[in-house]
């Protein structure tokens, strides 16, 4: 009866087996896998990342040096003072003869929120080294009169030497602007020149005036002594005044009407430091500029990145089926070249960063900046690095991951 019912009731079949989950790739594994590829091919690697490299070093030596650039030019503009205006007299092509009066500087301290004023007026003099140089070999000097707080008033320093004082205004004494002193081939005080007729000591030699680059050509002498050795008549051709920096625009307006009442149309009146600001305008358009050519040179270095993809997938095309064949999914083929593609963009990306930065502080250090590397230039460079080798990539990992295993194993 047993028997009979077990061939009426025939016991369940066995399920089969589950079929074996595909393995998958752990995140480092893909890593060592894109390491080895990029170690098989060195040479290759070592050019294709030198195009990355090139590009996001351009980039982040432009954005440094223009940093580093803008960051001195604030400075100096800190310390020289953007209250400064000078006012001098604009030639009259109707013939007219205009005139600071002698009175300019008394009637420009008596505006409110003046502080300092001084002047400079031309002196009619020819300038040589020797007596034995003609006397139309000037080199490019003029003479001016300067009165003795005209170097507090600008922020200028004197380089070698002495300033004038209220004994050696009425002396046949000099002092030299930085150019001048070059010209006329005077390294040192006490060394003599010639004007006009008269021989005069050089008792200093000025540093580069950075607000007014004009004094830098000329050989400057006391209000006196240009009246007494040169005829000069006393008017000032140039008024400089400081004001707080509050009450730079309210001076502004009324300067010209203070120093020549009656005659303002023909005064110009401007602020010094508006030129170095227009340098750094100036600047930053250089450096859209530059950070262009660096963005072409890092594409150029991205075709590059997908030439050596590419090129290594054709040659790999037996690896590849070998690997399909083993079971690797396409996922993991596409994984493991798009990895070698970002490892490779990274390579020069970080290269490219540190040699941009060494080239930021070096060339800073040498013309005495401070270096000045904003830490989003080399992070958005990695970051454009790994963006170029993920589009650079995409590609050539897609290629290899349609390969047939069987087309692909032909080329064993």
């Amino acid at each position: 009866m047993t028997g009979i019912r077990d061939r009426a009731h025939p016991a369940p079949p066995t399920p089969p087996p589950p079929p074996p989950e595909p393995s998958r790739l752990l995140p480092a594994d893909v890593l060592r896998l894109g390491a080895v590829g990029l170690r098989a091919r060195r040479s290759r690697v070592v050019l294709s990342a030198l195009g990355i490299a090139l590009g996001i070093a351009t980039m982040v030596a432009v954005v440094g040096l223009s940093e580093s650039s803008r960051a001195d030019l604030m400075a100096r503009l800190d310390r020289l003072g953007t209250n400064l205006l000078t006012a001098e007299v604009v030639p009259d092509t109707g013939g007219r003869e205009v005139r600071l009066p002698k009175s300019a500087v008394a009637m420009v301290e008596r505006i409110g929120p003046v502080e300092h004023a001084t002047a400079t007026g031309q002196v009619d003099a020819r300038i040589r080294r020797s007596a034995v140089v003609p006397p139309e070999r000037t080199a490019g000097v003029t003479a001016q009169a300067a009165r003795t707080d005209l170097l507090a008033a600008l922020g200028a320093r004197v380089a070698r030497g002495v300033w004038l004082d209220r004994a050696s205004e009425r002396l046949p004494v000099t002092v030299l602007g930085a150019l001048a002193a070059e010209r006329l081939g005077v390294t040192a005080p006490g060394e003599t020149i010639v004007m006009n007729d008269e021989r005069m000591v050089v008792v200093g030699i000025l540093e580069p005036v950075e607000l007014v680059p004009t004094l830098d050509r000329v050989a400057l002498v006391g209000f006196p002594a240009a009246e007494e050795y040169f005829g000069f008549d006393g008017h000032p051709s140039m008024v400089f005044e400081r004001s707080p920096d509050a009450t730079v625009d309210d001076v502004r307006e009324v300067l010209a009407r203070t120093v020549s009442p009656g005659a303002e149309g023909y005064i110009k009146v401007s602020r010094p430091s508006d030129a170095l600001a227009a340098k750094a305008a100036t600047d930053r358009g250089l450096t859209a500029l530059m950070l262009g050519l660096g963005a072409v040179a890092l594409l150029v270095g991205g075709v590059g990145v997908a030439n050596t993809m590419v090129i290594s997938v054709l040659e790999r095309r037996p690896e590849i089926g070998l690997r399909r064949a083993l079971g690797a999914t396409r996922g993991a083929v596409r994984a493991q070249f798009l990895m070698e593609s970002l490892l490779l963009s990274a390579l020069g990306g970080a290269a490219g960063a540190l040699l941009g930065t060494a080239a930021t502080y070096g060339f800073a250090l040498a013309q005495g900046w401070r270096p000045v590397v904003p830490l989003w230039a080399p992070a958005g460079g990695l970051a454009a690095t790994l963006l170029i080798g993920a589009v650079a990539g995409l590609y050539p990992a897609v290629r290899a991951s349609r390969l047939h295993p069987t087309e692909a194993l032909k080329g064993t």
